[in-house]
């Protein structure tokens, strides 16, 4: 008996064109959640719903007497099933190309543990009265998606031959060591936010025990580390002749962690005002999408013929 998923494989076979748009839009919308997270804590809206999974104690949805917070709230909650739906495109047309590839499929179904995961985390974090700890364990689980559908994303631009190095060994080092430190530097902003101003809720709200200039010092120290390394990678890359798009992610590296820097700069020293935050969150996911790729675009697995379709599709020629 044919699976829910192999039916629809057996009637429908996608493009490579559309497999990397579903794998695109899951990409965006797990940005565009941490973002709309981030509107809820900024507006002090953490606390609109003020249950889970409920919104109320008798009420699975916003009630008038919630207004706007709870309405905030609540909109947040609702767009995780607008993830789960582009989550769910991803894994139906990597199930349906043709070739089925394996590599694809897992990578969607392995988004789709971490969406589940990070809702009954969300509804923790509600429960414990938004606790810091527990909401900087919500962002880095955000985190941990983007990873994901940023791998997955550039997977289907890819074959599923065993991946080969385009540039040498110290170079992919160097690509491991800007990683590890643009996760010390995520992980510390997770502490510049737990003991910040923006506790997520008009009450009084636990914050975490730490100083917060000293903290905000902490996290510019990484950043600045980041920054170190990625020109250090940028002017490696280009005195190894890297491939052309190889030196792009890089360029484009620079280029995000400048706006980022900038914009942290700005917010410290104008008191942290909400709108700075949220571009700053957003700034945040595009800096970890920047450095996955730039990492990625260091090895190569090539496509081979037989991973595309049989059936005409006029628009791949264009691409």
């Amino acid at each position: 008996m044919l699976t829910p998923l192999a039916f629809i494989a057996n009637r429908w076979t996608p493009s490579p064109r559309t497999v990397r748009r579903a794998a695109l839009a899951a990409l965006v919308m797990s940005v565009l959640i941490v973002v709309t997270g981030g509107a809820v804590r900024l507006t002090g809206s953490g606390l609109g719903c003020d249950t889970w999974p409920k919104c109320t104690d008798d009420s699975l949805i916003v009630t008038q007497e919630q207004g706007f917070h709870g309405a905030i709230e609540f909109g947040n909650r609702m767009l995780t099933y607008v993830l789960c739906a582009a989550v769910g495109w991803s894994i139906v047309a990597a199930r349906s190309a043709k070739p089925w590839r394996r590599s694809l499929t897992k990578l969607g179904w392995l988004q789709f543990l971490i969406v589940m995961g990070n809702a009954v985390l969300g509804g923790i974090t509600v429960l414990t009265g938004l606790n810091p700890y527990s909401v900087a364990g919500h962002f880095l689980l955000a985190t941990s998606l983007i990873t994901v559908t940023t791998i997955t994303w550039q997977r289907t631009r890819e074959g599923d031959t065993d991946a080969k190095p385009r540039v040498p060994g110290p170079v992919r080092k160097l690509s491991w060591a800007l990683i590890a430190t643009t996760l010390v530097l995520i992980a510390a902003g997770t502490v510049v936010t737990g003991s910040g101003p923006h506790a997520g809720d008009r009450s009084e709200i636990k914050r975490m025990p730490f100083d917060w200039a000293a903290t905000a010092h902490v996290h510019a120290i990484s950043a600045w580390v980041v920054c170190a390394l990625a020109v250090a990678m940028w002017l490696v890359l280009r005195v190894v002749d890297a491939p052309t798009d190889t030196r792009a992610r890089a360029r484009d590296l620079l280029v995000v962690l400048l706006a980022q820097g900038a914009i942290g700069y700005v917010q410290y020293f104008t008191h942290v005002p909400e709108a700075l935050v949220a571009a700053h969150m957003l700034g945040s996911c595009l800096v970890w999408i920047a450095v996955l790729r730039m990492a990625l675009s260091l090895r190569e697995r090539p496509a081979t013929q037989a991973e595309i379709p049989a059936q005409s599709d006029p628009q791949l020629s264009a691409v």
